[in-house]
This record gives structure tokens, sequence and C-alpha cells, in this order.
């Protein structure tokens, strides 16, 4: 498409220049013809029907990539463990396997027991759930690192729930094992459908405060093992802080003293383990070292104050199906709620070790395995487990390179329910909440805090409202105020997107946002905007006032070209924008209107294939005009510059000159033709790129003459 520029060329300035010094009457120089790249549209002048898009729905992609795999692409589907089977080698990955596996499989047995004396339960079924699971993860599971099993955040969400329910125990703990059910459920759909991307709307800064706040809540439920008498149970700081100043009057020592003496053993071993690299065996054996220490002191003294774990039922569990099926209804929310947790703390710790280990892992292949997980241990009356964050992180320090040292732990686990549950017997309940208070310990993100606060105000606003409500309102209200605000954070930055208004770069054909580089200079007549987001219903009317805006508000001290007062023009880059729905064309074509009223052309540039489609399909191009859609905003203002009309439509006014000042004055002319000339060959990508500082537009080139 070739379409001539007002500015004249060299030799029709010389020659004005001469002819205006000599006569009154200007003579209108011949304009310089100007071309720009062809833009393509989605159909011609011969064919008035869009032509289908080349990209395909979700569905289409997924039946296309269904159609094309193998059989060895669905065994890798169904059953991820065969990936590193196929390549297992064996002289490098089985001794660090083994070694990563029975360090956390040591590491598991202790923790099992407290997490469940934390959920309500008894210590035999923390056993089971670290045990069926872990086996099933390792087979079903596509992270090599990550360790299944019960974990202090989720044991606690199901004492929460379950603790409403005026229910026996043996109910009790069947409405656990149920959820258990339930929560595989939910996680194998999401996985199945493909809907992890849901908990991406979740901020970090919600999970982070949500984390923080739960790990008070976690440690003052363990309080009454320390304390030596009973505490009230509550998600809400206030009733659990009352109920223990309430009963202060029976205060024991004892299980104060070695309750304390064992949790400060274990955090000065995990200190250990973390900054000394040849003791890291120090972190993984803290819960094991507190067993044995609280076990050898009970058998050795027999002190009458301490509470003991109790008898614990040797031997595996029987299979049985979960039962409490009427309380269904009233269990969804709690499901859905672990469900999220569940997600976010596995997927999060698994996609961190995959990075770290050199392999790519799938979050919805990663839903399906712990779903199918916690669905199996269903069955061997588990309650809900999920990804530790702990364990994982002991089992890739200790080398853990398959999914083999998921089945050692859980060999681990089979030997003590087999042969060791008679010693746990003798184990003190205030070592337990030990191994509880050491772990939770590490989920207060106070560092989160301080550096939300100096990046973001924002995030750190909704950090300290979800850790405040979770504390004082309760668990699940502070996970429903946290992902509201986040979602309404998300929905106020998607309905006011960023618009920029785009001047360009001197000596180039680049333009940028005139806030963000103030060199950057702009047309008159010419308004040049840029819609940094998705145009869809939420967020036109801001778009619309924001454009109006711009129309409105005229800078001049940055401005070149035609001395003009109003806008002309108004330049629509849309590189930027990905998606326009009914509601965003139906905002463009009133936009258009209202324009066209005053006589001010919307021009488009370098809109991608989807949005010009959905234009062209809703007859807005043909409305503005095919000729006024464009590969680039240099080519769109080439032609809008040529069309703004100067001031009177007169031409350019040169100043009567004597032949002496002429003279100079013409050979500054050629001396600045000459740089332009240079600068077109840049343009044109024919040298590298120059700035130029001189104020006048009207000798600056805006394009080779040369056809691209």
């Amino acid at each position: 498409m070739e379409i001539t520029y007002a500015s004249s060329s060299l030799s029709d300035i010389v020659g004005s220049a001469s002819s205006m010094a000599r006569t009154a009457t200007p003579t209108p120089a011949p304009p310089r013809p100007v071309k720009v790249i062809p833009f393509q549209h989605p159909y011609t002048a011969a064919d008035t029907t869009p032509t289908s898009s080349s990209s395909t729905t979700p569905f289409s992609r997924w039946r296309t990539k269904v159609k094309r795999m193998k059989t060895v692409d669905w065994i890798d589907f169904f059953l991820p463990c065969s990936r590193w089977i196929r390549t297992y080698n064996w002289r490098e990955y089985l001794q660090p396997d083994v070694i990563a596996g029975v360090t956390v499989g040591v590491m598991l047995v202790p923790q099992s027991m407290s997490y469940a004396k934390l959920a309500g339960l008894e210590p035999i079924y923390g056993l089971y759930t670290g045990f069926v699971p872990v086996f099933v993860y390792a087979i079903f599971g596509s992270s090599r690192q990550l360790a299944v099993g019960p974990v202090a955040l989720v044991s606690m969400l199901v004492s929460n729930v379950l603790s409403t329910f005026d229910s026996s125990p043996e109910v009790y703990t069947e409405l656990a094992i149920l959820l258990s059910l339930m929560v595989g459920i939910l996680e194998c759909t999401m996985g199945l459908l493909r809907l992890g991307w849901l908990i991406r709307f979740i901020s970090h800064a919600v999970i982070s405060g949500f984390t923080t706040a739960s790990a008070f809540v976690i440690g003052l439920s363990q309080a009454k093992y320390f304390l030596g008498y009973d505490v009230s149970r509550s998600s809400q700081i206030i009733p659990v802080v009352k109920s223990i100043i309430e009963g202060a009057d029976n205060f024991s020592w004892p299980p104060f003293i070695m309750g304390s003496s064992i949790l400060a053993i274990l955090l000065i071993m995990k200190h250990l383990g973390k900054t000394r690299k040849n003791l890291r065996f120090l972190r993984a054996g803290g819960p094991l070292t507190a067993v044995v220490l609280g076990t050898a002191f009970v058998k050795i003294f027999h002190p009458s104050s301490i509470s003991l774990v109790g008898d614990i039922p040797q031997g595996l569990p029987p299979f049985s199906l979960p039962k409490e099926f009427s309380h269904f209804k009233s269990l969804i929310p709690t499901a859905i709620l672990i469900t999220g947790v569940a997600i976010l703390e596995s997927v999060g710790i698994a996609k961190a070790l995959a990075a770290k280990n050199g392999y790519e892992l799938d979050s919805n292949q990663e839903l399906f395995g712990l779903g199918v997980a916690n669905i199996c241990g269903s069955f061997f009356s588990a309650y809900p487990s999920t990804g530790s964050f702990s364990r994982s992180a002991v089992n890739h320090e200790s080398g853990a390179k398959t999914g083999l040292s998921g089945i050692i732990m859980g060999c681990i686990m089979l030997g003590a329910l087999l042969f060791l549950t008679p010693l746990f017997e003798y184990i003190p309940e205030c070592a337990l909440a030990a191994i509880v208070v050491s772990a939770v310990i590490g989920l207060v993100d106070y560092e989160e805090a301080i550096f939300l606060w100096k990046i973001d105000k924002k995030d750190f606003f909704l950090w300290v409202v979800t850790g405040t409500t979770t504390l004082f309102l309760g668990i699940e209200i502070g996970v429903l105020v946290g992902v509201g605000f986040s979602l309404a954070f998300v929905i106020q930055e998607s309905a006011n997107p960023h618009i920029a208004v785009l001047g360009r770069l001197p000596g180039t054909t680049v333009y940028r946002n005139i806030q963000q580089y103030p060199e950057a200079y702009t047309y008159n007549g010419i308004v040049i905007v840029r819609i940094d987001a998705p145009i869809y219903f939420a967020n036109t009317s801001y778009i619309k006032d924001r454009l109006r805006k711009y129309e409105l508000e005229v800078d001049q001290s940055c401005k070149r070209g035609p001395e003009v007062e109003r806008i002309y023009f108004v330049i629509l880059e849309m590189a930027p924008v990905t998606y326009v729905d009914s509601s965003a064309v139906q905002a463009l074509k009133e936009l258009y209107q209202e324009y066209n009223s005053r006589d001010i052309q919307i021009a488009i540039a370098n809109p991608n294939k989807e949005v010009l489609l959905t234009l062209s399909k809703s007859g807005l191009i043909e409305q503005i005009g095919k000729e006024w859609c464009f590969v680039r905003v240099h080519d769109a203002v080439q032609v809008c510059l040529q069309n703004v009309p100067n001031s009177n439509n007169a031409p350019p006014k040169i100043p009567e000159l004597s032949p002496e000042k002429r003279s100079r004055f013409l050979e500054r002319l050629s001396e600045k033709r000459k740089e332009d000339l240079s600068t077109s060959e840049m343009e044109s990508g024919e040298k590298e790129i120059i700035i130029s500082n001189d104020p006048d537009p009207r000798l600056e080139p805006l394009l080779s003459r040369k056809s691209h």
C-alpha cells in the first residue's frame, strides 16, 4: 500500500525557499511517496466471509494430543513411575534412594503419631496414613522427591471441623476417613479436568499469612500436653488462651519440663542439621530422638503425672469402605478447603523439587496422583494426607533420585506396624507434642512479611488480613477472607488495566510510554494509546474513560508536527491485547461513532490474529476502514501525519531572507538533509541506531524511501 506523505524533499524545500524569496505567492511542493508494510487482513476484498481461526480450543488441543499418544505415553500417563523405572541406574541411584528412604521413614513414624493426635485421632491412624498413601503415591505420583503422609496443617483442619460434630470417637474416626475419600475424589477430578490453574488465583501472600497464623493455632493446641491439663479445642486463638489462663491452677511441672527439654533438643538438632552439612542427619533424626528419650525416661523413672500414648494395635490396617455418608454434604466445604491447602502445599513443593532435579512435572498429573493416594488410603483407615514440606526437604537433601525412596519409606512404616507398636505404648504425649511444635515453628514466615512490606504494600495488607482473621475468627473464615481479598485485587487489576500514551524515541521508529521515557515526543493532532490487557466486559468502561481523558488532556510540551489545537487521530496499539469479547467490540463501535461525530479517526496497529478476526466478524474493521489497520505504530503515524491538516491548510511558512542569510540557510538545510538520510538508512535497518536530538520534526524522515 503506497501512501504519499505531506513533507517535501530537499530540492522542493530549496526551490520553495528561492521562489518565496522572489514572489509572495507560495507554490506547493509535490509530496514525496512513503511506503508502509502491507497489513494482512483475515479475509480479502473478494471474500466477505472471515476465515476460520487457526487456533484451537483447549478441548480440540487435548483431543489432538490424545490421538498422537502411543502405548508408552498412555502407560506413563496412568503410571508415572514407569518413567523412572525405565531409566533407573542401579549403580548411581540405589544407594542414595535407600539412604533417603530410611532417613525420612525414621522421621515419618513419630511424626505420623504426633499429627494423628493433632487431628484428634488415635496415633495408630497416623501410622495408617503414613503407610498406604506412601506406596500408592510412589506409583501414581509424578514427583520423585515429594514425601507424602500426614501433615500438621491438614491435621489441624480435620480437628477443627470434626470437633464441631457431637459424635462418639468411633464416628469421629469414620468422618476423618470419609474426608480422605472426598479429598481424593476432588483431587482426581481436578487433575483429570486439568483444573489445577484455579489455585493460581490464591495469592502467595494469602498462603503465607494463613500458614503463619495456623502455626500459632497449632502450637497453642498442643499446650495441654505441656501444661498437664485440658485446654478447649478451637481454631480461634482467644478461646484457647482464655482456657489456658482459666486452668492455670492445674499446672503440672513434670510434663512441662520434659516437653520443653525435648522441644529444645529438637530445635537444636534442626538448627545444626540446616547449618552444618556434615550434620544433616540430625534434622531427620530429631523426631526419633525425641521419642527414644521420652520413652527411656518413662521406662526408667515411671512418672505418674506424665500421660502416655497407650496401647497401639499391632498389624496392618484392614480393608474397609468409608462409612457415615449421611454427613457427606456437611463435609463438602471442609473437603474443598483441605483440597486447596493440600494442593498449594504439595504442588508448590513438587514443582520446586522437580526444577532442582532437572525433570518436568505436570501439576494436573500430580493432583491425580495425590487423589489416588487419598482414595486408596481411605480404604485402609487413613485420614487426608498430602506432601510434607519438612520431610520432602529432608528427602531431597538426603539424595533421593526416584520414587524408590518413597517405597523404602513405606517399608519402614510397614516394619513399624508389624513389630514396633508394642514399644510405642510408653511414648509420652508431651514428646509427640514437642515434635508438632518444632515442625510448625518453621511455618511462621515473618521474613515474608518483611519482604512484602518493602516490595508491595498491597500484598502485605493481604498477609496481615489473612493472618489476623485466621487467628481471631478461625481457619475457615481466614481462608475465605484471604481468598476473597486476593480475588478482589485480581478483579480490580483486570478491570483497571494499565494504559499508556506512546511517544517516539528520537532518531528511531520505536514508540514507548512517555511516562517511562520523558525524551519521547508525540505529534500534534495524534494520540497513540497502548492497552496492556485483554479488553472485555469488565474493563471497557475504564478504557473508554481513559481514551476520552487522553483526548482532552493534550500535553504540548513535547509535541511536534503540524500546528493544530485538537486531536484528529487516535491510534490504538493493540499488540498486548490478547482477547476481546462482544462487550469490547460494542464499546469500540460506540467509541468509533463518538469519535466520528467529532471528526476523529481511529487507527488500529498490530492486533493479533484472534483479535483481528473478532473485530472483522463484528464488522468493526469495515466500519473503521481496512486502510486504517497497520502492522506498526510507525506506519499508522506516517499515514495520520499526512492527513493532519495544518493551521488554515497553509503550507509551512519560510521567512524572507537576505541573500547572505538565504545561502547559510540552504547550507544548513543541506547538512540537515544528509543527517536525515543517514537516519533513513538506520530506520530501514542498514545502520545502527543513532539518537537524534534535533527539535524540528519536519526534517526527520518517518520511513526510508527504500521499499520495505
